[in-house]
């Protein structure tokens, strides 16, 4: 059986087929998604495996895209491990309270995240993984939020814009912080596991806030943590994506975090902020590269939108190296579903 475009590309080899999905690709934008989500909450959904399962393939079907992103929320292995959160919506993530403190930390760090909890999750891949086989070349790919990003809505108890909460008690108390990120690499680990397991045929770790931190802070507090959590499917050989927003400074850095991680092969993934041959001269050739359409251009014209992105995926192509085309951040809600359709026809011609 021919190997799926993305993977190919996330190994280093150029395909045949420019490989390209889109983050948040699942969601809002989508008619079809929002006829299938009416009524039912966000976790609810999430832990619903036939309704997982089909909201992941619809981009899938409708776009053509290379990858189906597991439908869930970083929150989800949350949920699961007895922790009290909600989706607002208008809101986001809302824990029953902040996780701000060492007492309260270790409190938190009591509860454990069972594997008969997974169940759910591995029974919507695994539906997954069936629908899948109608699209042949579309590989399914894991999903997880990184520690950082969930230790953040964790101390602040909902979302933040500096995440100031978090970032003090890192510096005042390390052994706290220490034992919160350890916690939550677990959590990401075994999610990601979880997901491996039952089919999926790579992961991403998303790590939605990090670019909030200083180089030295993420390389001394964050990345051994993000490692562990990818090091608990380095053994499945699938392939890794490292996602952030805000993190051109950090690019070499979440390199290193595969690489110490020991997956067998991965890629950086790169928001709109950093142009891909630049972000290629900081992680060098032993990565693919995925990224970094910027979000905000699907609602222009068309010639704007075309223009740039032939010119993110020649940046893309050069140097050595794998190469995922994607957005720099997830699909706005807005966004006409025709117009990802059509860019997806793009890349596929180029």
């Amino acid at each position: 059986m021919t190997t799926a475009p993305l993977l190919q590309a996330l190994r280093g080899a150029a395909p045949e087929r420019q490989p390209v999905w889109f983050m948040r690709q699942a969601g809002r934008s989508l008619p079809e998604y929002r006829a299938a989500r009416r009524g039912t909450a966000m976790l609810d959904a999430c832990l619903t495996p036939s309704l997982a399962a089909e909201l992941t393939l619809q981009p899938v079907r409708r776009h053509s895209v290379d990858a189906a992103i597991f439908f869930s929320d970083i929150v989800v292995p949350l949920r699961l491990a007895g922790v009290g959160v909600e989706i607002r919506p208008g809101v986001g993530p809302v824990m029953d309270r902040p996780y701000d403190s060492a007492w309260a930390i270790a409190e938190l760090v009591s509860h454990r995240l069972d594997d008969d909890a997974l169940a759910p999750i591995r029974e919507a891949v695994r539906l997954t993984v069936d629908g899948l086989a109608a699209f042949p070349g579309a590989a399914l790919i894991g999903f997880a939020g990184a520690p950082f990003t969930l230790a953040a809505y964790l101390v602040e108890g909902r979302p933040s814009r500096d995440h100031l909460a978090a970032r003090r008690l890192m510096k005042s108390d390390p052994a706290a912080w220490n034992a919160l990120l350890s916690w939550t690499a677990e959590l990401s680990g075994a999610f990601l596991r979880a997901q491996v397991e039952a089919g999926a045929a790579a992961t991403q770790l998303f790590d939605s806030w990090v670019g909030s931190l200083c180089l030295a802070d993420y390389a001394e507090h964050v990345a051994p943590h993000s490692a562990r959590a990818l090091a608990k499917v380095a053994d499945l050989g699938a392939p890794a994506i490292h996602f952030g927003t805000g993190t051109g400074h950090l690019l070499a850095a979440m390199r290193d975090v595969l690489d110490a991680a020991g997956v067998a092969c991965g890629a950086v993934g790169v928001d709109w902020r950093t142009p891909l041959d630049e972000a290629r001269r900081m992680v060098g050739g032993g990565v693919a590269l995925q990224g970094n359409i910027d979000p905000a251009l699907l609602g222009a014209p068309w010639a704007v939108l075309e223009a740039h992105v032939r010119d993110v995926v020649a940046r893309g192509r050069s140097g050595s190296g794998g190469y995922v085309v994607n957005l720099g951040h997830g699909v706005p809600p807005e966004t006409d579903p025709d117009v990802l359709t059509r860019v997806v026809e793009l890349v596929h011609s180029l």
